[in-house]
């Protein structure tokens, strides 16, 4: 068999990445992605929705929705049309297909480089479950754009691009 290059270009992003990882700044923003989503995690139990293990440990959780009227994929629509994107998932045990899940994958790196803390964070997860819960009656349009509102101003105080 043959043998490649060393890829020089590959050993430079590796180089620079590395670097950028031992930086405080960066050591600070993890820490930050895993505060929020312990408080995202804290919030969504305290609201009645349970998280797959029971919290989490790193920058994402699996909401387990598992003997809810709804599905995965019908809360990943709505909140996809509050303007909160997470991800329809399969849970342990999960009777649902995969294409319709009984769970949500939701993670708090995006949030965090926007500069939420815990509190914005908390804000959040509480408008998320307004959301949920609206769907334990079939759901409501109102309930959604209340919570898109919220979502577009508390993005642009966060914004992506800062000048």
């Amino acid at each position: 068999g043959g043998q490649g290059g060393p890829l020089m270009h590959v050993i430079a992003a590796k180089a620079v990445s590395f670097k950028e990882a031992a930086s405080p700044e960066f050591v600070a923003y993890q820490k930050q992605v895993v505060a929020n989503a312990r408080a995202m995690a804290a919030t969504f139990i305290a609201r009645g929705i349970n998280i797959v293990s029971g919290g989490t440990d790193n920058h994402l959780m699996l909401v387990d929705l598992i003997g809810k009227p709804y599905t995965g994929k019908d809360a990943d629509a709505a909140l996809g049309d509050a303007n909160i994107t997470v991800n329809k998932n399969a849970v342990p045990n999960d009777p649902r297909s995969p294409f319709v899940t009984s769970g949500l994958r939701v993670g708090t790196p995006a949030i965090t480089t926007r500069g939420f803390g815990e509190a914005e964070t908390v804000e959040l997860t509480g408008w998320m479950c307004d959301v949920l819960e609206s769907l334990e009656n079939g759901g409501s349009e109102q309930v959604i754009a209340s919570v898109k509102e919220k979502v577009l101003e508390i993005c642009a105080r966060f914004p992506v691009y800062r000048d």
